[in-house]
């Protein structure tokens, strides 16, 4: 029974939780405060994981170290370089490997699907800024200090993901109009937060997935109506009423509103098509995405509940 620490608590780091405990592994969870899920095979800890030497403690003896943070997102340029260090840091005290939750934000505006080799060419800071935490992780694993390994999603599908989807489909289910700076008919690829636990661990737990970063497999992608009406069917729900708020708005909301503001950096995402090619995962670690009409039946469950 190998031990697993896990720092984060939020979606994707819960499931990564649940998963491992329920194989029988002996997981640790890291938060603030000491949050996570409850299991017993799930031991969960209080501990700031910016600080080196405190994180460096917790991981000793781990098989694996999994960076499943999620600063606030307009703090990602303050919280994260401090937090990315120390975690690459007690990955390389430690032993263990370090296994990241990445995302698509540093490749930036691209034509056609984004694979693994897509340049890293995004111009705005929060792409920069996973940029910059991969390029430091890669380049101590190529000098033998750690082994480090990264799988990306696209917009997250599942309860308490913080995605597009997650924000649509409370409203749609309820019968509310959602008005949003949007393409709602552009193809869109969502990932299945289940199918990110489970590539985060197939590929840090596999030597042959460490040194390069990993696109969780996804369903063939379809438009945010598609989704939405999708979702509605299976609920009972009324038929989506979405409308398509002019760019403009969401500039001027950005001057109030933190959360407004931060999302002009990625509006580009949706507004045409915003595509994840995810086959290389599926090949070399053997997993499969969920189907559609199964994560979107679980997740209207999830909702509902």
């Amino acid at each position: 029974m190998a031990l697993h620490v896990i720092v984060g608590t939020g979606p994707v780091g819960t499931a990564t939780a649940r998963l491992l405990a329920e194989r029988g592994e002996q997981v640790r969870v890291l938060s603030r405060r000491g949050a996570g899920p409850e299991h017993p095979g799930i031991e969960r800890v209080a501990a700031d994981a910016a600080d080196a030497d405190r994180l460096t403690t917790l991981a000793s003896g781990a098989q694996v170290l999994y960076n499943c943070a999620n600063p606030a997102y307009h703090r990602w340029p303050i919280d994260w370089p401090p937090l990315a260090a120390a975690l690459l840091t007690a990955a390389e005290r430690s032993g263990a490997v370090l296994a990241t939750v990445g995302n698509l934000y540093g490749y930036g505006p691209v034509d056609g699907p984004m694979t693994e080799q897509t340049p890293a060419a995004a111009a705005g800071i929060k792409g920069r800024v996973r940029n910059q935490m991969w390029a430091d992780a890669l380049v101590a694993h190529e000098a033998g200090r750690v082994r480090v390994t990264e799988v990306r999603g696209s917009d997250y599908l599942g309860v308490n993901g913080m995605s597009l989807a997650m924000m649509v489909l409370p409203r749609v289910l309820a019968g509310q109009r959602v008005v949003l700076p949007v393409d709602w008919d552009a193809p869109h690829t969502w990932t299945y937060i289940p199918d990110v636990a489970r590539t985060l661990v197939a590929a840090a737990t596999d030597p042959a997935a460490w040194g390069r970063a990993w696109h969780v497999p996804s369903t063939p992608a379809v438009p945010m109506r598609e989704l939405a009406t999708r979702a509605a069917a299976l609920a009972g729900a009324p038929a989506p009423k979405l409308t398509r708020m002019p760019y403009p708005m969401l500039w001027l909301g950005g001057l109030i509103n933190p959360l407004a503001r931060e999302l002009r950096e990625t509006a580009y995402q949706f507004d045409r098509p915003f595509l994840m090619d995810s086959t290389a995962a599926s090949a070399a670690l053997g997993i499969e995405a969920t189907p559609l009409d199964a994560a979107l039946t679980e997740t209207v469950a999830g909702l509902r509940h």
